[in-house]
């Protein structure tokens, strides 16, 4: 009996280890300090980022750069037209760079594209002409350069075949129609899947034009871009933090209130502009998305002395007034933002513009602190 108490207790003790092992940083435990990938590629250096954590890229000599993301997918570069070494570690996908004729899913990157000059590395777009507030996309779409092939989860294979398609760019909703990734990979198509949106600092997500730059050959330029945007919100950071609290959210067509994570690189914009991102420690913040969808009546609970209410309307469109909120759900009108005339609507697709992270941050500082607040660029307020 005793042994097997014993036995029990190391079983116990065992399990433990395991999950402290498996409970480390969840941002930086896909990274492998082994840059050893085959015997024919010498490791050079790895790029310095700043805040990035879903992404890392490695330089090897002769031209080879290997991109790895947080999801454990890895792409090694070959920007020299070097011959391919033939002990490469299995997993591994070799793209020609600079890439082009990209199939453009994940919008969030377009922007990135179009700071460092490399627009004209993509061919195809996830989606159409008239969901783009980038004029360059527009303008490249409407011209031809750029055709529409269909959304994630309903590509047109026979279009991005025909355009000898170099690599197709995902978001992470990929993840929900896992058919077309395998679909399109089956027809030698590439895809690498942006995780921008898992960075915790809105500056991290904005570091990913650096992985972009690297794949158009336009590094310098992505570089010079992320630095401006820098140094625009490093002119933020001394802001006071002003103790106001804020909610960021949106009502689903279920009804239920979708909000973003706390350690999410939304909340952390509006810590930065000197508010306070009213949620806490929510339900399901351990899973993969960025954001978590509460019931109403926790919502309410949770935000109903919140000193702003931001409603995100890139999902379900724009708000023109507080009744508009209060169509939504009649509870609305018992909140303290509400009473107190502080709901603003977000006006612009903010997830689109990723190079202006900068504005973006401007804009909550000044809606938590400006009497002037006409003049916003990403924000408005309901009446």
């Amino acid at each position: 009996m005793k042994q097997i108490k014993k036995i029990g207790l190391w079983c116990i003790l065992l399990f433990a280890c395991i999950q402290i092992l498996g409970c480390g940083d969840s941002q930086t435990s896909w990274k492998s300090g082994d840059h050893e990938i085959s015997s024919e590629l010498t490791y050079e250096k790895s790029m310095d980022l700043d805040y990035a954590t879903e992404f890392a890229v490695d330089y090897y000599e002769n031209g080879f750069t290997l991109i790895s993301i947080s999801d454990g997918s890895r792409f090694l570069l070959n920007t020299e037209g070097e011959q391919v070494p033939e002990d490469l570690e299995n997993g591994i996908t070799v793209l020609n760079a600079p890439v082009s004729n990209i199939y453009l899913v994940a919008s969030a990157a377009m922007d990135m594209f179009c700071s460092i000059g490399a627009l004209d590395h993509i061919c195809l777009s996830g989606l159409p002409e008239e969901k783009w507030e980038i004029p360059e996309a527009k303008a490249a779409m409407e011209s031809g350069q750029i055709v529409y092939a269909g959304k994630y989860n309903a590509p047109d294979y026979e279009l991005i075949c025909s355009k000898e398609c170099g690599l197709a760019i995902e978001s992470t909703m990929i993840g929900h129609s896992p058919e077309v990734k395998e679909n399109l990979e089956s027809f030698g198509i590439p895809v690498l899947v942006d995780h921008s949106s898992y960075e915790s600092d809105p500056l991290g997500r904005t570091e990913w034009v650096k992985l972009y730059g690297v794949l158009t050959g336009n590094e310098d330029a992505a570089v010079r871009a992320f630095e401006e945007q820098k140094q625009y919100v490093k002119e933020l950071s001394d802001v006071k933090a002003t103790g106001k609290t804020v909610a960021f959210f949106y009502v689903t067509t279920a009804g239920t209130v979708s909000v973003r994570k706390s350690n999410d690189y939304v909340p952390k914009m509006i810590d930065i502009a000197g508010g306070e991102y009213v949620f806490r420690n929510l339900k399901g913040e351990d899973n993969a998305a960025s954001s978590v969808n509460m019931q109403m009546e926790e919502f309410y609970a949770q935000a109903k002395d919140a000193d702003y209410l931001v409603y995100n309307s890139t999902i379900d469109g724009n708000l023109a007034s507080i009744d508009d909120l209060l169509a939504k759900n009649s509870l609305f009108a018992d909140f303290k933002a509400v009473q107190n005339g502080n709901v603003w609507c977000i006006g612009k697709n903010l997830y689109q513009d990723t190079m202006d992270t900068g504005s973006i941050i401007h804009d909550f500082h000044e809606m938590l602190n400006s009497e002037d607040t006409d003049e916003l660029t990403y924000m408005y307020k309901l009446k």
